[in-house]
């Protein structure tokens, strides 16, 4: 009995874990970078005073800093190794990939710039014009201010039948 209510409760967070939402967010105004898998993770990049960055990673009920920059204090040696390595074909993981990233929701996008040159803002002016009206939110600006905002969301079941469709 015991056995069929923890294979149930596993089968149930397994079920969870395909299910839930994937977020990839990235604001500049807020200088917010961030993945995060709602209700379980969120892995944060932030600035640090020490070090130039870090990897802050929350989890339900703790929370851990890494350095992803930082040496290790031991450096060992390896021994360099002569393998045979197989050829990767470049186009096989490039459209993998593109099929990963097609996985993904765009739900806001937004970008307003300013190059520094007022003849390229004018150049890109009709294209972002273009672009509002179809992909998302786009502004040029001649006063100096970069902002992006991007939130894309995907749920880890579209992705492995992305892997699986390939």
């Amino acid at each position: 009995m015991l056995w069929t209510v923890f294979g149930i409760l596993l089968f149930l967070f397994i079920l969870y874990l395909l299910f839930v939402p994937l977020d990839i967010v990235i604001n500049i105004t807020k200088n917010q970078y961030f993945v995060r898998i709602r209700g379980l993770a969120k892995a944060a990049v932030e600035g640090h005073d020490k070090e130039f960055l870090r990897i802050k990673l929350n989890t339900l009920f703790t929370r851990f800093y890494f350095y992803p920059l930082r040496k290790k204090k031991k450096e060992q040696k390896k021994k360099i190794e002569t393998k045979s390595r197989k050829r990767r074909n470049f186009k096989s993981n490039f459209k993998r990939g593109l099929q990963v990233i097609k996985a993904f929701e765009v739900k806001i996008l937004i970008l307003d710039l300013d190059t520094g040159n007022c003849i390229q803002n004018a150049k890109l002016y009709p294209a972002f014009a273009f672009l509002n009206h179809h992909l998302g939110t786009f502004h040029i600006n001649f006063e100096g201010r970069v902002n992006m905002v991007l939130h894309m969301q995907s749920r880890p079941i579209n992705i492995i039948k992305s892997f699986i469709n390939f």
